[in-house]
């Protein structure tokens, strides 16, 4: 006690000596508990995520990418890491943690804006954890696994109006949407007093902002297929929740540019709320429309502005655009109305508020690869052959009818009967021999990379399945003719990711994969095979099935990256019957978890 009464002069080290012991001490402590934090908690796995995350960035330089896969493809023993797991929904050209400084103008923030190769990791996007093979067809219409995709938003928003419920551990789907609550199926009973939804009148249709996809998951009871699409936006998951219960989806925004769709595909265009402003701008968005339904056919907007409060301007607005093209008013039901494409260009020029004029005859309809909205209305006239609803042949007929459109290549009805045939036999192959499951419960969702006149799709007409097909944007555009056989497809460009989920398609087919990544002018690779078989493990479900059709050349390489992706691939010969040199890789993706 006695040192209490020292000199100022004496006391003045202790107090010192006692707060450097206190700062050393606190700091001792303090990295014990960020060890204990970064060890034991979900912070510590989201920093290291990060840091992974930030490692494979830096990783991703202009030379070393090329350098890796050059390396993969000429043998080099390499198995291609991980993403982090916060990358288990990761979509390339929809990201909106970087699209969400784009303009919002045209909603041009939410279309495809794909990211430069080098800033991109090379790296295989994983499962969430606790995932599962999903639930078969046709169970997944009404429930697929919740530890596949747990997000519960549309749930709990949606839910009374009959989207999708939580149950145990799946999420269960009424059939229900916010204009038909009481079930697709009775809202689909409904369009039928207008439409001639049955004896295949109408066979593709497509849903504009769709939801879940009930719309077009109880339409296929009708023989009627639908393509389905919605943004990437505040639902998040609303294409992936589609595409998980087996029914055709495809993310896309209608903003500045044209669907990527040929011209007069759609037999039938829906929208049930989908809140598209369809007179804005010139009416540019009801252009499009135009643009993609066929002569004749059918389209159906229920919700906003259809008689809808405080909207009686833009129901206005919207029942002139319809006068000024012409459109036949075939019913207006509460909040939904039904209009009728006419089968001639019979209208335009005319007076009307929108300036509305016919194109030109420069104008191609079907480019829409990167395409700009155009502000006038396509010529029916433009396209020559009979193909508007009511001339074509019904379904199934449609299916192996010559497609008019098939005559954009030379001797096309030839080549047509042809590849029809040919894949006829493939598929009997595939399944006899290669022992692929098309046919079984096991395969949904399939892809063709490049489909031509969509044969391999034909050819699995009898099967559980629905078939996207896939026309790159640089190889003749024959994608009118799939759809006038009454099947369904994109435009896309293989050099870059397709706008679909990870872990979206059980069967991915592809003919001549070489030629999607080489320049047909110059035969330069315009990107290389790794890239692109990354992207296709990102879009392919574990234990899904991959069959790729080649020279024996390039089937070699192929299988080298496939055991860099984490693939087990088997190479075969091909059928007897078949011509040319060419072997057949089918590989399947394991189902691994970080």
């Amino acid at each position: 006690m006695g040192h209490v009464n020292l000199p100022a002069s004496k006391r003045v080290g202790g107090p010192r000596q006692w707060r450097l012991l206190d700062v050393v001490t606190a700091a001792f402590f303090g990295l014990v508990f960020l060890f204990f934090v970064l060890v034991f908690t979900s912070l510590g796995d989201s920093l290291a995520a990060s840091g992974r995350q930030t490692l494979n960035l830096s990783a991703s330089d202009p030379l070393r990418r090329p350098r890796v896969s050059a390396a993969i493809e000429a043998g080099q023993p390499h198995v291609i890491e991980a993403c982090p797991a916060d990358t288990a929904d990761h979509m390339p050209c929809e990201d909106p943690r970087l699209n969400s400084q784009l303009s919002r103008e045209m909603n041009y923030y939410r279309e495809r804006h794909c990211p430069p190769l080098e800033n991109t990791p090379l790296c295989l996007v994983p499962p969430p954890r606790g995932y599962k093979v999903s639930v078969q067809w046709p169970e997944s219409l009404h429930k697929i696994w919740h530890s596949n995709m747990p997000y519960n938003k549309i749930a709990d928003r949606k839910g009374h109006q009959g989207w999708m419920k939580i149950e145990g551990p799946y999420f269960i789907f009424p059939g229900g949407g916010t204009m038909f609550p009481d079930g697709a199926e009775q809202y689909i009973e409904k369009l039928g007093q207008y439409i001639p939804m049955n004896g295949g009148v109408l066979r593709t249709a497509l849903d504009m902002g769709c939801g879940v996809a009930s719309f077009g998951g109880y339409l296929l009871a009708q023989n009627i297929l639908t393509m389905s699409f919605a943004p990437r936006d505040s639902h998040k998951s609303q294409i992936q929740f589609a595409l998980e219960r087996g029914v055709p989806a495809f993310v896309a925004m209608l903003g500045t540019r044209r669907l990527p769709f040929p011209a007069f595909g759609f037999d039938l265009v829906h929208c049930s709320r989908c809140l598209i402003p369809f007179t804005a701008y010139n009416a540019s968005y009801f252009i499009e429309v135009d643009r993609l339904l066929r002569p004749g056919g059918y389209l159906v907007i229920s919700g906003p502005p259809v008689q809808w409060p405080k909207q009686d301007k833009e129901w206005s607005d919207l029942q002139a655009v319809a006068r000024a093209l012409c459109y036949e008013l075939i019913a207006v039901d509460g909040n939904t109305v039904i209009w009728k494409k006419p089968a001639r260009d019979m209208c335009l020029p005319n007076q009307n508020e929108f300036g509305l004029g016919m194109c030109d005859d420069s104008d191609d309809p079907n480019l829409a690869w990167y395409f700009k909205l155009k502000k006038c209305v396509t010529r029916v006239s433009s396209i020559k052959g009979e193909y508007t609803v009511g001339t074509i042949s019904k379904w199934p007929e449609r299916l192996t009818a010559p497609p008019v459109r098939s005559t954009i290549l030379k001797n096309g009805a030839d080549v047509y009967e042809a590849d029809t045939k040919r894949w006829v036999r493939r598929v009997a192959f595939y399944k006899n021999s290669l022992k692929i499951k098309l046919g079984t419960p096991a395969i949904r969702n399939v892809m063709d990379m490049n489909a031509f006149f969509g044969g391999f799709a034909a050819a699995l007409k009898s099967d559980p399945v629905w078939v996207m097909n896939v026309v790159p944007s640089h190889k003749p555009p024959t994608l009118d003719a799939i759809f006038d056989r009454g099947l369904i497809g994109v435009y896309h460009d293989w050099c870059e990711p397709f706008s679909t989920y990870p872990r979206t398609y059980d069967l991915i087919h592809v003919t001549n994969i070489e030629s999607l990544i080489k320049d047909p002018a110059s035969a330069k690779n315009r990107c290389n095979l790794v890239d692109l078989m990354v992207e296709l493990d990102r879009i392919l479900r574990p234990e899904g099935t991959v069959v790729v059709r080649d020279t024996p050349e390039v089937i070699e390489r192929v299988a080298r990256v496939a055991h860099a992706v984490r693939w087990k691939p088997t190479i075969y010969n091909k059928e007897p019957e078949s011509h040319g040199r060419e072997n057949i890789l089918v590989a399947t993706k394991t189902l691994w978890k970080l």
